[in-house]
């Protein structure tokens, strides 16, 4: 049995297709963690849900900003936009049951490897937060998500503040923090307040401000935390953080990482995509 990692998809099901074939995926015997935005910006995001509905348990996902984007258009609280490719899912004759295994994903998974857990997210932890904190933190989230109150809340999910967090928040602006720091996070101060206006490399973060990852006393350091979102970076390998969003619908390439018998064996292996869209 081998565990996998793959970096953000977007709609390119061909790529995907591809990556599997060259990882030698089985469902039978291996474990692969997809790290968010699965779909949008590419040309078929519901084959890309429909491969992961097929392998049942095989392929693991959590939701990115695009995957939370589609329901909340699907429930008429975001309008698409010009960029957005989402008309194959919400047009599609099976769209109820794609929506609705999509909202059962959370925004963050563990896995155990011989005795050292691997956190996966799509875009960052809160410095402020433990691995036990964002995996309860998820699970707020993730309840309400797959609770009747769906509609109402995707009316109020989108919004920069507040922009960090406490253990005082309640209701939606709870939520919200929860939900930003997850699927849009990158840069915040030493302090935990979170930007949302750059999406630089993390050499040109302004001034004040660096990635997630950086802070001093971040309190998940030494967690092995896996993540997407960030194609800038240009991918991240280090020894408590895998970046993988290498730009597959810009062009660029979707990646994926095997583990070896832990966590800090890893092997990179990666397709080329067609670009699907231009930058900027």
């Amino acid at each position: 049995m081998a565990l996998y990692c793959i970096g953000d998809i977007q709609g390119c099901d061909s790529a995907l297709v591809r990556l599997l074939d060259e990882i030698g995926f089985s469902a039978s015997r291996d474990t692969v963690y997809l790290l968010g935005d699965l779909v949008n910006r590419g040309p078929d995001s519901a084959a890309v849900l429909r491969r992961c509905m097929r392998h049942g348990d095989a392929i693991r996902c959590v939701l990115g900003n695009h995957d939370l984007h589609l329901l909340a258009a699907a429930a008429g609280a975001r309008k698409p936009s010009r960029r957005d490719t989402l008309a194959g899912v919400l047009d599609a004759p099976d769209r109820e049951a794609l929506l609705a295994w999509l909202r059962q994903q959370p925004l963050a998974r563990s896995h155990d490897l011989a005795g050292q857990a691997l956190l996966i997210v799509h875009a960052g932890v809160l410095p402020a937060w433990t691995a036990a904190d964002a995996l309860a933190l998820a699970d707020e989230v993730q309840a309400v998500l797959r609770g009747p109150g769906l509609a109402g809340f995707l009316h109020t999910m989108y919004g920069n503040t507040p922009d960090r967090w406490s253990d005082a928040l309640t209701g939606t602006d709870r939520l919200r923090v929860i939900v930003n720091a997850f699927t849009r996070l990158r840069l915040c101060t030493a302090d935990g307040v979170m930007d949302f206006e750059s999406t630089e490399s993390a050499e040109a973060a302004p001034p004040g401000l660096m990635p997630w990852f950086d802070v001093p006393g971040r309190r998940t350091a030494g967690t092995v935390i896996a993540f997407g979102h960030w194609s800038t970076l240009g991918g991240l390998n280090r020894p408590d953080l895998l970046g993988l969003d290498t730009g597959c619908v810009w062009g660029g390439c979707l990646s994926a990482v095997r583990f070896g018998t832990t966590l800090a064996e890893r092997e990179l292996l990666q397709v080329h995509c067609e670009q699907a869209q231009q930058p900027g």
